[in-house]
């Protein structure tokens, strides 16, 4: 696993920090026309030789360069406009996925993901879970007979699905500050969103709106409140259950 620890940090370098903007536009114009391309996949067979420090190392070196520029080309012939995030995600994903694979046959020694669900961690799964889609459902469901009519420019010219997005981020963060024992965080997040969304809805002068987003805005925090509390409780209890 340390080789892996040493090569996500020289993936990480090559594909975010030594690439710059104008290298990925040349590379979506030209393809495999574009040197550029070539540059970036030498880079990053550089840093994970360098990164790991032996000289033995430099056949998978080549094998990550081979690999990386497979990937990268596989990436830039299929994806599209409108499928663009969906590319970045599975481009990083097959990197890593490789990198894990040449920390395992480099070290010669199985990887163990036993661990990765255990009780402990399956619970944890779980309640990451159900700060995502399960609770914006039910919130929607509780606050669906409140809903008002929008005719004013906030909805209109909000982002599609941006406070769907909003809740399951703010859920996510308000669970982690518990669990982690920092009810601090939970009070900065609840401020900093009060700033920035209840100024909008004080313009908007709609009472029924503002009403609506802060019941949504309450439950949303108690649910991550009471899934934190929850977890914190169980856990130390899990192994006897």
């Amino acid at each position: 696993m340390i080789t892996f620890i040493k090569l996500l940090p020289a993936h990480l370098l090559g594909d975010f920090v030594l690439q710059p903007n104008s290298w990925v536009r040349e590379k979506e114009r030209l393809k495999a026309k574009s040197p550029k391309i070539y540059y970036h996949v030498l880079i990053h067979g550089v840093l994970s030789f360098l990164f790991v420090g032996e000289l033995r190392f430099w056949l998978w070196a080549l094998v990550i360069m081979l690999s990386h520029l497979l990937i990268d080309l596989s990436k830039l012939y299929f994806q599209k406009e409108k499928n663009k995030r969906t590319w970045f995600w599975i481009d990083q994903l097959l990197h890593i996925i490789v990198l894990l694979v040449v920390s395992y046959f480099w070290g010669n020694k199985a990887i163990d993901f036993s661990n990765l669900w255990s009780a402990k961690n399956i619970l944890l799964y779980t309640c990451i879970l159900l700060q995502a889609t399960p609770a914006a459902v039910c919130i929607k469901i509780m606050i669906s007979k409140w809903t008002p009519a929008y005719n004013n420019s906030i909805e209109t010219d909000s982002l599609q699905n941006a406070g769907k997005y909003i809740g399951i981020l703010e859920r996510l963060f308000v669970f982690i500050f518990i669990v982690t024992n920092h009810w601090e965080g939970v009070g900065f997040l609840l401020a900093a969103k009060s700033i920035f969304r209840f100024g909008d809805l004080k313009e908007a002068r709609d009472r029924k709106l503002t009403e609506y987003v802060m019941i949504g805005t309450l439950l949303s925090f108690g649910i991550a409140v009471a899934t934190g509390i929850a977890f914190n409780a169980i856990i130390p209890y899990i192994d006897n259950l």
